[in-house]
């Protein structure tokens, strides 16, 4: 798995390392279209996307779960370059702080609306200037579990592929249709394909289960400083709010899509096989 006649990297001055490093910045990962999966399930999940590392990092006696060994082999038969490391070298190419002794460079996947195939009467996520990628993964993990068809991230103020919210999201962003785009091209995208709208608003009328959410529909949520803006004002959006009953006005708005994500899953069935 280590590259033949090559040994391990100890040196964090080694120059794949740095630029590994380099990844952890969003302009680094703008400009080489590249980032960082940090973690065995979230390598795994990649790689059944069908997404194949650019190369590999493993530190072999950080490699203790049944996961991370499996996201080793599995990268080695991709052919993915693997590099050994020193823990020292790893602590610094990871992103996260549990470390699990195996991190992938991947080609970050595209986040173009027109790439997205939601299917005839899809649930999507669409979540508007949301800023930390921690909410972001959670977001993105709520959404997989709900059976959602795609996330959209609207006025985005961090990238999608951020690795902390690819490890946040525990690599479940591989296993969606996901883009980021301006609020305008967001709106517009949903009504053309006659995707009802239905936006989480704190002076909102109408509770959320009082809403009809099966057939094509999207959530919206907005950023928990400046909610939603104006765009999703519009006569054919519905407002909804959660039932507040204590001294708060709102609710983390990672908490907030599970909540109508789920909502809506309830209204549209479990499907025979649900994983329990």
């Amino acid at each position: 798995m280590t590259p033949p006649h090559v040994p391990a990297i100890t040196s964090v001055q080694n120059p794949r390392v740095r630029a590994a490093v380099r990844l952890r910045d969003r302009r680094a990962r703008d400009e080489s279209g590249l980032t960082i999966v940090d973690g065995g399930r979230e390598v795994l999940r990649a790689l059944a996307a069908g997404v194949v590392p650019e190369e590999a990092f493993v530190c072999r006696e950080l490699v203790r779960t049944d996961d991370a060994r499996a996201a080793v082999a599995a990268v080695s038969a991709v052919g993915a370059p693997t590099w050994e490391v020193s823990p020292a070298v790893l602590e610094r190419v990871a992103f996260g702080d549990r470390s699990e002794g195996v991190v992938a460079i991947v080609r970050i996947p595209s986040t173009a609306l027109a790439d997205l195939r939601p299917g005839p009467e899809p649930l999507i996520a669409v979540l508007e200037g949301v800023e930390k990628p921690g909410n972001l993964g959670a977001i993105l993990r709520s959404a997989d579990g709900a059976g959602a068809d795609a996330v959209i991230a609207a006025d985005p103020r961090t990238d999608l592929y951020n690795p902390n919210a690819i490890r946040a999201s525990l690599g479940t962003i591989f296993a969606l249709g996901v883009a980021a785009a301006s609020t305008a091209e967001s709106v517009a995208w949903l009504r053309g394909r006659g995707i009802r709208i239905v936006a989480a608003r704190v002076d909102a009328a109408r509770l959320h289960t009082d809403v009809d959410l099966t057939g094509p529909v999207a959530v919206v949520v907005g950023s928990e400083a400046h909610g939603l803006t104006a765009a999703w004002l519009a006569p054919d959006v519905e407002a909804v709010r959660l039932p507040m009953l204590g001294v708060a006005d709102s609710l983390n708005v990672a908490a907030a899509a599970a909540i109508l994500l789920y909502e809506a899953r309830r209204q549209r069935g479990v499907p025979d096989g649900e994983r329990g």
